[in-house]
């Protein structure tokens, strides 16, 4: 699984969706996402990153193709940030 990157159509909102191993079991599982959601003030800044949360993968694959549904885009433009 790889970690993708949405942004809304106004460009001030970004979502970032990537796998979450959980370290506590004896051997680590990738069965959630972590989504860790922010806003951009300027494309050329590094976002500030308002907060996240861990969801199971079909609720995190429900989410996402919510969002594209409403118009955001996949982006690579902040992955050098992170």
């Amino acid at each position: 699984m790889e970690k993708f990157t949405l942004i809304n159509k106004d460009r001030s909102r970004i979502k970032i969706f990537e796998p979450f191993e959980d370290l506590s079991k004896p051997s680590p599982t990738i069965d959630a996402m972590m989504i860790s959601y922010g806003c951009v003030y300027k494309r050329s800044s590094k976002p500030v990153m308002k907060g996240s949360r861990v969801e199971t993968v079909e609720a995190a694959r429900e989410e996402y193709k919510k969002l594209l549904e409403e118009g955001w885009k996949k982006t690579s433009i902040f992955n050098s940030y992170f």
